[in-house]
């Protein structure tokens, strides 16, 4: 009862459901004939099955977190916290706005290590659209509520991409003396991080956020199964590595 529930809910519901429908609108093109729109419904349908199960999401994401790990020790000067998105239309405890469950993580992180290191902590996120509230000061909110001192926090509100990340807070370090950073961001997103703020001539150390514990993992009949988190993560690791791409090539320019 309980696998068969497990399946039922997987394609009565998005992106489950949209899986099933191209697959079997494939098929049935297939039977009338319709050999060109059939297959590419077919094929439709198996990519975003694909996209929507956990080991593929995994499998994708390995590339990007080779060789990324937690530090040892924890030698440092400042905290930089990347944004990772916020929602600014959400009512909160202390305010509105809240981080998305990706920058609730990095957040969670940055705090845990500003509380054992004692060091500052630049929070980089600004907004996209000029009527959305900065994602620092959302973020800040938080920080302070979680009892980081308002005196350890400092604000860089303009940037919108990690490129911005990266020359905005290389400015402020340079302008405090700060020489030794941690960088907290998620773990997919920590080798482009790492290649930006080198570029800016700073040497981070890196605290990823939300990093996988590889272990073996038993099969069972629902691993393949399609959900929405998995979709999530599929999108978040495709954005990375376009993101990669597109930064190479800059470089190259």
């Amino acid at each position: 009862m309980f696998l068969l529930k497990k399946i039922l809910s997987a394609f009565l519901l998005p992106p489950g459901l949209f899986a099933a429908l191209l697959i079997a609108t494939g098929i049935w093109g297939l039977r009338r004939r319709q050999r060109s729109v059939g297959v590419v419904t077919l094929l439709l349908g198996l990519a975003l099955w694909g996209m929507s199960s956990g080991p593929v999401a995994t499998f994708l994401r390995k590339g990007l977190q080779e060789g990324i790990a937690l530090p040892r020790q924890l030698h440092g000067d400042v905290i930089i916290l990347l944004g990772g998105g916020t929602n600014d239309s959400i009512l909160d405890l202390t305010g509105i706005g809240v981080p998305s469950d990706e920058m609730m993580s990095r957040t969670v992180t940055a705090v845990r290590l500003q509380k054992r290191t004692g060091v500052p902590v630049i929070i980089s996120g600004g907004a996209i659209l000029e009527t959305d509230t900065p994602e620092a000061l959302i973020v800040r909110r938080f920080l302070l509520d979680l009892g980081v001192p308002q005196k350890k926090i400092i604000i860089e509100e303009r940037s919108r991409d990690t490129l911005e990340n990266g020359r905005y807070v290389a400015k402020i370090c340079n302008r405090q003396g700060f020489r030794h950073p941690f960088l907290v961001t998620s773990g997919y997103h920590m080798k482009r991080a790492l290649l930006i703020f080198q570029r800016q001539g700073l040497g981070v150390t890196p605290v990823p956020a939300g990093l996988p514990y590889d272990h073996p993992k038993r099969v069972t009949p629902y691993t393949f199964l399609p959900s929405i988190e998995s979709l999530i993560g599929t999108t978040a690791v495709l954005h990375e590595r376009l993101g990669l791409l597109f930064y190479r090539w800059s470089m190259e320019k």
